[in-house]
């Protein structure tokens, strides 16, 4: 008996063809269904090790979307801004600094985060797909790099609403890093320019209105 199905396909190469990496909502999931009382950013990191850069950047924007209290960029966005430093340096591995990565999250608090994060991530996955892709090259990648710090350092600064849409831009352009979407990465790198241009303008009239008054 031949051992290749009627097609002409053999069944263990066609099985590996359709075979799909584990999406970043799924690897979350099982994250949280294994975690402690506690997360360390570490863990997360080791969870999401066969991911590339992308993953971590949009993993990491992600607290950065929700509502938090004032200064607490400060702390969130540190991360990205590590990472984003890493891709400039030329690093091809994410490497948290020990300070860094015995960081805490509590389980209730990822749980929160990932819930109300994964509807919008399971849409995005369903768009998101290899396609032009021009990152193709260590010089263009650490290009990526800098424009990512930046954004990450918009995040970073205490700027009353000029956080959500920089931290916004990166997890667009994380999630397209993952896949080597370039079509995505587009959209992430509007955004992102737009959310600097808010935040300079926000800058300027504050500026301009404590002129005013002092």
């Amino acid at each position: 008996m031949s051992d290749t199905a009627a097609n002409g396909v053999i069944p263990d190469i066609s099985a590996r063809q359709e075979k799909h990496p584990e999406s970043l909502s799924d690897l979350l999931n099982g994250l949280l269904e294994r975690a402690g009382p506690q997360v360390t950013l570490r863990e997360i990191a080791e969870a999401l090790d066969e991911r590339s850069f992308g993953a971590f950047l949009l993993v990491f924007s992600i607290p950065n979307l929700i509502p938090l209290p004032p200064g607490a960029t400060l702390v969130l966005g540190l991360p990205l801004l590590v990472i984003a430093w890493q891709i400039v340096a030329g690093h091809t591995k994410v490497w948290l600094p020990k300070r860094l990565g015995n960081y805490a999250i509590r389980k209730k608090t990822l749980e929160k985060i990932i819930r109300r994060s994964e509807p919008w991530l399971k849409k995005m996955e369903a768009w998101v797909r290899p396609r032009n892709w021009l990152l193709k090259t260590p010089l263009s990648e650490r290009f990526f790099g800098i424009y990512t710090f930046f954004l990450a350092v918009i995040v970073v600064v205490p700027i009353p609403l000029g956080n959500w849409l920089p931290a916004f831009a990166i997890a667009i352009i994380g999630l397209a890093h993952t896949e080597h979407d370039g079509n995505c990465l587009a959209i992430g790198s509007v955004v992102g320019v737009i959310s600097a241009f808010i935040v300079a303008l926000i800058l300027f009239l504050t500026s301009a209105l404590f002129s005013s008054v002092f």
